[in-house]
């Protein structure tokens, strides 16, 4: 690792050896540096690592970790994420109480939203208030683990309005007015552990059509939890709720699969998707999502987050699905 990383790396008790280079690219080189390293650390022949080299990000140009070591690098991510997958009881309990916080932050993203505000606005203020009831209920011992986010957290990412078609839109300061669908997105990041609490909202009455597309997208998240169960592969979860898309001709609002692993990162594997096979095990963790997206009505998303147990699963977010419960009056 770079220098300035040195301590901080040092100070993590469960490293056993810390190496550094100066800077990137640095003089020597930082390649240089890695590979006497590996040469010193003995590592030869085959080698295990995440990648073969560092990934695309950062401004990275260089030799690949098989042409800096002379080894055969063989990737190993799956035998990680096989064990970041399956969640302790203690990763569950960071999990829930993750769940609690976003709860709120959404709760208060939905009571300051109204006409004429403007995303920034309410975003910003439901996230620093639920931060704050946060640090007051847990104290200083909190810690939020998380290079993405500081603490509890709710928003719109700028799907508003004809934007809600758009899965990952982004943020656009926009204002709020009578007709918008809404899809919000909460969470809190509680010693590095997150959860996923996701709501497609109104901001004055659905009209038929927008109501008969939330009822469509409710139905499959149902669908999808009765299917989540031990033993079932992922792929027969995403399979489930493709056949409902199939059966009343809704694959022109298909966008994205039926939901991801979440704990540690936002994005896990397994994934609940027709190409992963993963046998569904107790201890997972998994968002589920499924959403219809329709440009002249809007997008149309919950996302909750579910622990699977030995006999099925337990749902952890519990903020209101219903549609009366999310229509904000104009």
């Amino acid at each position: 690792m770079p220098r300035l990383e040195l301590e901080h790396a040092e100070a993590k008790s469960t490293l056993d050896r810390v190496e550094h280079y100066l800077e990137y690219p640095g003089d020597p080189r930082a390649e240089d540096v890695l590979a006497r390293a590996i040469a010193d650390a003995g590592l030869t022949g085959t080698i295990g690592a995440d990648q073969d080299g560092y990934p695309w990000i950062l401004g990275y140009r260089g030799p690949t970790l098989s042409e800096l070591s002379g080894a055969t690098v063989v990737r190993v991510v799956e035998q990680i994420e096989r064990q970041l997958a399956i969640k302790s009881d203690a990763e569950v309990a960071l999990i829930r109480e993750s769940v609690r916080w976003g709860n709120l932050a959404h709760r208060l993203l939905q009571r300051y939203t109204r006409v004429g505000a403007t995303e920034t606005e309410v975003s910003q203020r439901a996230s620093d208030e639920a931060t704050f009831a946060m640090l007051d209920a847990i104290g200083e011992i909190y810690l939020a683990q998380s290079f993405v986010s500081s603490g509890a957290h709710a928003g719109y990412r700028g799907q508003i309005g004809r934007n809600a078609a758009i899965p990952h839109a982004l943020a656009g300061n926009l204002v709020f007015q009578p007709g918008d669908v809404l899809v919000t997105g909460a969470s809190a990041p509680v010693w590095g552990y997150l959860s996923e609490l996701e709501r497609t909202m109104f901001v004055g009455d659905p009209t038929r059509e927008q109501e008969r597309m939330f009822e469509h997208m409710v139905a499959l998240q149902d669908l999808a939890f009765d299917t989540i169960r031990p033993g079932v592969p992922c792929s027969d979860v995403d399979g489930t709720v493709r056949a409902y898309f199939e059966e009343h001709e809704l694959w022109p609002n298909w966008r994205h699969h039926t939901g991801h692993a979440i704990g540690l990162r936002y994005h896990e594997g397994p994934l609940l998707d027709s190409g992963d096979h993963t046998e569904i095990r107790p201890g997972m963790v998994f968002t589920v999502e499924p959403g219809l997206y329709a440009p002249e009505l809007g997008g149309f998303r919950h996302s909750d987050t579910v622990l699977v147990t030995n006999d099925g699963i337990e749902i952890l977010t519990y903020y209101p699905r219903d549609l009366a419960s999310l229509v904000i009056p104009a």
